[in-house]
């Protein structure tokens, strides 16, 4: 009784602020989290650059926010000048396929995307109607994951002697992959736009937590085992993931 009569004297954790903040030339919403567990102020920059949440310990007042993210203002601003300012997709414009950069080129027609070249480089054809020339490439990218990590998973999954419950596929912005305890896996299909070993590396990555549901040493062991580029894929998704992720292909 007496710890019930404890527990519900505690504070319910204040409602999320979410507001516009100004940084450098960009203004980008500010979600403000109060969280019991934590025990300083931390900074966090949304995948792509979409946006900024400030975690905070109860009882935190608005000024100290304010000057907290006076104190990290430059820290702000050389991230996100390290993020594209335009990544909309339209005639023109490119988009990289297995870390190759493709041109995109719109014609009339069905709607239908297709590789092909356009004055000596490589190109996404994109047919169809231009106003959902994003959603064409965004479901291009899709069959294009499915088709190549489905066949990595079948190799992977031979080395470690353990079979995946399920792939799926999805466009998340806080991991690139996961792995259940029960076997089932899943992709960000945007990995499509990263290099070839970036692409085994995730799913060697996911495969292991397999026979590893950790990140310790065993895990690391393995990842290395099954993707012998693991430490420079890693690094190469921590230094440009966050631009994949800004590309704006619209709804999933």
């Amino acid at each position: 009784m007496v710890l019930g009569l404890f527990r519900s004297r505690q504070r319910a954790p204040a409602a999320p602020i979410v507001r516009d903040h100004r940084v450098a030339d960009r203004t980008l919403p500010l979600r403000i989290v109060e969280n019991a567990r934590a025990k300083r102020l931390t900074l966090r920059i949304d995948a792509g650059g979409k946006g900024l949440r400030i975690t905070i310990p109860p009882g935190v007042a608005p000024r100290e926010v304010d000057k907290f993210l006076e104190r990290h203002s430059g820290w702000l601003e050389a991230r996100l000048a390290k993020l594209p300012g335009d990544a909309t997709l339209r005639p023109g414009a490119r988009l990289p396929l297995r870390g190759v950069p493709h041109l995109i080129v719109h014609r009339p027609g069905r709607g239908t995307v297709s590789i092909g070249d356009a004055g000596g480089e490589p190109a996404l054809i994109v047919h169809g109607d231009e106003r959902h020339l994003p959603r064409r490439l965004a479901d291009f990218l899709k069959r294009e994951a499915k088709r190549d990590i489905a066949v990595l998973v079948e190799k992977h999954t031979a080395s470690v002697g353990r079979p995946a419950k399920s792939i799926r596929f999805k466009d998340t912005t806080s991991r690139w992959g996961s792995c259940t305890s029960d076997g089932a896996l899943s992709f960000s299909w945007r990995i499509m736009m990263a290099p070839k070993p970036v692409i085994d590396y995730l799913v060697a990555h996911e495969v292991a937590h397999l026979k590893e549901m950790n990140h310790g040493p065993k895990f690391w062991a393995l990842c290395r085992d099954l993707c012998s580029r693991t430490d420079e894929a890693r690094a190469w998704l921590k230094k440009n993931g966050g631009a994949l992720q800004a590309i704006g292909f619209g709804a999933d």
